[in-house]
């Protein structure tokens, strides 16, 4: 007879899934193999196109079951040769069924030229893999020597960019890089001033942890998710160069890198109106079904009219919504509902008149957004 006694069932803590982007020769397979040794790391499962290609080879010691192999590092890894949601369940099949060592994190590498939008898709849509992931962050890889140029031609590049939590700028040694660092922060910080950029080879530990919840607490961190503060910022200084440097100083950008960059917009929309459950469902569900392929990526925490202590939090990426979370309690002493929006060919008053449509505020055409002042749902300076 088994005198083990019986675990308590109860919900099952979701695994952080993190997303691994960037350009062809942007330094992925680099980053990965020094994250595979960093000790933060040897709880995690890592996904990736071909083994072969993070040259692991040699650290192999143990096959799980086919394409999920054992490092010696700790990692497991996992190839994706075929449906990216066979391999996340494969990988979830051998950790239930002891098959694996018990993994706690899950890194996915893209390819060079995927849209990060499509991975987070299936952590949106597959209700068994929503419930046992969630989505902790994108992290996007920018090469320092080309980076302008991939920016310039490849939209596909602007995107990862614009839909980052951290962007990291590599091959910031080489001289050809070092010389263009300035110019590139200057454009990543245009593109997309709500993500984290850094450079070089930072710590595992500046990489991960992105998500709402602050892992050390478990408590949510409404701010640090956000960062609202980082876009209202961009918004004032575009602003501030718009109207006081609306001519040509002479840079030499390529047209189309200009229209790339023109059609990424990072903006913010706050008030201090509580709001009915059911106007923000409608609403977001205009947004998605009216623009979601323009929604790269929205977030938001709201005040509700009919439970003001307790806000839901939202994410949404292009037509899709991650399942809102209710929160036990207001993080902090802001209480404002606040959305960030990045878009893609959607200009940010489109967003701003529809949202005042849906809380009722007449719509008043104000050419400069000084004149915003009085309105609820202004831009917070």
């Amino acid at each position: 007879m088994n005198d083990t006694p019986a675990k308590k069932a109860g919900p099952i803590e979701p695994i952080p899934l993190s997303v691994f982007t960037g350009f062809l020769g942007a330094g992925k397979t680099t980053l990965l193999n020094r994250l595979l040794k960093d000790p933060l790391m040897s709880d995690a499962a890592v996904l990736v196109n071909e083994v072969g290609d993070i040259g692991i080879d040699h650290n192999l010691y143990e096959i799980v079951e086919e394409g999920v192999i054992l490092l010696s590092s700790g990692c497991l890894c996992c190839a994706v040769r075929g449906d990216l949601v066979n391999s996340l369940e494969n990988l979830l099949r051998a950790r239930d069924n002891n098959r694996c060592k018990p993994f706690n994190r899950v890194v996915i590498e893209t390819t060079g030229i995927a849209d990060p939008a499509s991975v987070i898709h299936i952590i949106m849509t597959q209700p068994y893999l929503t419930l046992r992931y969630r989505l902790d962050g994108v992290v996007t890889l920018v090469d320092a020597v080309n980076g302008m140029k991939t920016l310039d031609e490849h939209i596909e590049a602007v995107k990862q960019a614009a839909m980052a939590d951290r962007i990291v700028i590599t091959k910031t040694d080489l001289p050809e890089g070092a010389a263009q660092l300035p110019a590139l922060r200057e454009r990543l910080k245009k593109l997309n001033p709500a993500a984290i950029v850094l450079e070089g080879q930072p710590p595992v530990a500046e990489l991960i942890n992105a998500g709402l919840y602050n892992p050390d607490s478990k408590i949510p961190d409404v701010a640090r998710w956000l960062r609202e503060e980082a876009v209202i910022a961009a918004e004032e200084d575009a602003h501030h160069h718009d109207h006081h440097h609306g001519h040509d100083h002479g840079h030499h950008h390529h047209d189309q890198a200009s229209r790339h960059d023109a059609s990424i917009k990072a903006f913010s929309i706050a008030t201090d109106t509580p709001i009915p459950l059911n106007t923000l469902e409608m609403f977001l569900d205009l947004m998605r079904s009216a623009h979601g392929d323009k929604i790269l990526r929205m977030k938001g925490i709201v005040q509700l009219a009919d439970d003001p202590e307790r806000p839901v939090v939202f994410h949404v990426v292009q037509h899709l919504m991650h399942p809102p979370a209710r929160l036990e309690a207001w993080p902090d002493s802001d209480r404002r509902s606040r959305i960030v929006c990045i878009t893609k060919d959607l200009p940010p008053q489109t967003v701003r008149k529809m949202f005042d449509a849906f809380l009722g505020i007449p719509q008043v055409d104000m050419p400069d957004k000084t004149a915003l002042t009085d309105n609820p749902l202004a831009i917070n300076r």
